[in-house]
């Protein structure tokens, strides 16, 4: 009966290091394509919603923890501010920021995108890198009914309505995902904040 243990455990212990040599392997050949996906689709964010861009360069100075700490303090403890950039014409003049934020709101987890404005504070829209929403509801966030509200506005505080919009500052609610629109017109309002922190863009006052 020991002998029996001692095999079976034995035989336990074999199946536990090969297999985890194997997801080594795994890791190891395929980290290298997901990173490259991941910065691929980073990238084509960054172009959607700054199609004029020739490059983008990280913004001089930018930290991420104090970016994030600053919109917190301004109200917005669901959101950080993870990248900013300059937004650059050919000839390297700054066009406006690109501005990439995690919020934590979502309802499936949390949702990163990034979002263009222009030096006259002009909202570019968003674009959306990772999103675990409801599908058919909260993903709804992807599609152009609800992310064409953000297009070629004045970059104020937006707020979420669930009939139609009484002016533009007011986002219509996705039908059935209050939550995920909600998580992303306050991550929206974080990076207009910081936007505004930057250089004093237009506000809703």
């Amino acid at each position: 009966m020991n002998k029996s243990l001692v095999k079976d455990a034995l035989i336990l212990a074999v199946i536990t290091l090969v297999a985890g040599v194997l997801l080594g392997l795994v890791y190891e050949i395929t980290k290298d394509p997901i990173a490259k996906a991941q910065e691929a689709a980073t990238q084509a964010a960054y172009e959607t919603v700054f199609s004029e861009a020739a490059s983008f360069v990280e913004t001089e100075g930018f930290d991420s923890e104090t970016a994030s700490t600053y919109v917190h303090e301004q109200g917005y403890e669901d959101d950080d501010i993870i990248a900013c950039l300059d937004a650059k014409d050919a000839d390297g003049n700054t066009l406006g920021y690109v501005i990439t934020v995690t919020s934590h709101a979502g309802y499936g987890g949390d949702i990163t995108f990034s979002m263009g404005i222009t030096n006259d504070g002009t909202l570019n829209g968003y674009s959306i890198t990772d999103i675990s929403e409801t599908a058919g509801l909260g993903m709804k966030a992807k599609e152009e009914g609800f992310y064409s509200q953000f297009v070629n506005k004045v970059a104020a505080i937006f707020e979420v309505t669930k009939s139609s919009p009484a002016s533009d500052t007011e986002i219509q609610a996705i039908s059935g995902a209050t939550i995920t629109s909600k998580a992303m017109t306050y991550g929206v309002d974080a990076g207009i904040v910081y936007y505004q922190s930057l250089v004093g863009g237009a506000s809703n006052e």
